[in-house]
């Protein structure tokens, strides 16, 4: 599926960025102020570079931005870009949350193929931060194909998890082994909700112990796709023991700050 929006009345675009994630592609096409002017998230393609190259050529005739207009590029496939700069994930993601929140506090970013948790400094910068991209079950992936096996819809995620009277331990720390130990749950008559609600908590607590070296202090935000998830959001809250606010537009965050790093 394909989403392109515009927004508002037309505004000169002075840069796009573009995120190359590991399963969807996010563009944004900004204006002088940084404010979004349009945006595109479709599902990344294996030949990312034809992906960009025809999508990016259909937002500049969208938005009427001209060749001179620079893209800057982050994401997985960001090496496979044409663009003025590559940026890496953990510079982007703070500069767009940053642009968004305006205030310093800790992000994290549930990707498809890792986990970022970002200190944003009080001028926006990175202050430090803390990746897992060794292993599947500590990302978004994790959640994707367990639920796939589940036939749990993604866009029903909430109702199930709000359906489960208690969670159901999923103890296994593989992806692999979590599937085959969540069919087994199932055998034995455990119902489905209690499963989601479980498999998000197991996984909000692999994301809180990769966050407990960052300062109790400030805020802590969420970016990318999994913070469109309610079931997720909750657990990772009840998880760190404090509330976690959603950066507007959760999903184009990274393009968004690939776009303002090469804004004029």
């Amino acid at each position: 599926m394909t989403e392109a929006v515009a927004r508002g009345a037309a505004a000169e675009v002075v840069a796009l960025g573009v995120d190359a994630g590991s399963t969807s592609w996010k563009a944004v096409a900004i204006d002088a102020a940084g404010a979004i002017v349009a945006h595109v998230v479709q599902p990344a393609e294996p030949r990312i570079a034809d992906q960009t190259e025809r999508e990016v050529a259909l937002l500049r005739t969208r938005t009427g931005a001209g060749p001179a207009v620079p893209v800057g590029a982050t994401g997985y496939g960001r090496k496979r870009v044409q663009a003025a700069r590559s940026l890496t994930e953990i510079t982007c993601h703070a500069r767009g949350a940053f642009a968004r929140l305006k205030r310093p506090g800790v992000l994290i970013d549930v990707g498809g193929q890792d986990t970022k948790i970002i200190r944003i400094g009080p001028g926006g910068d990175v202050a430090d931060f803390a990746m897992n991209d060794k292993c599947a079950a500590g990302t978004g992936r994790f959640l994707e194909v367990i639920l796939g096996r589940l036939h749990v819809p993604l866009d029903q995620i909430g109702v199930y998890a709000a359906r489960a009277e208690r969670a159901v331990a999923v103890s296994s720390t593989c992806t692999v082994f979590a599937e085959s130990e969540v069919v087994s749950l199932v055998a034995e008559g455990q119902p489905v909700e209690g499963i989601v609600k479980g498999l998000h908590a197991a996984l909000a607590s692999r994301v809180a112990a990769l966050a407990g070296s960052m300062p109790q202090d400030g805020g802590v935000f969420m970016s990318g796709g999994v913070a469109l998830n309610p079931a997720m959001v909750e657990a990772l809250g009840a998880a760190l023991g404090r509330r976690v606010e959603i950066v507007p537009d959760p999903q184009l965050v990274g393009a968004l700050g690939a776009a303002l790093a090469v804004r004029g």
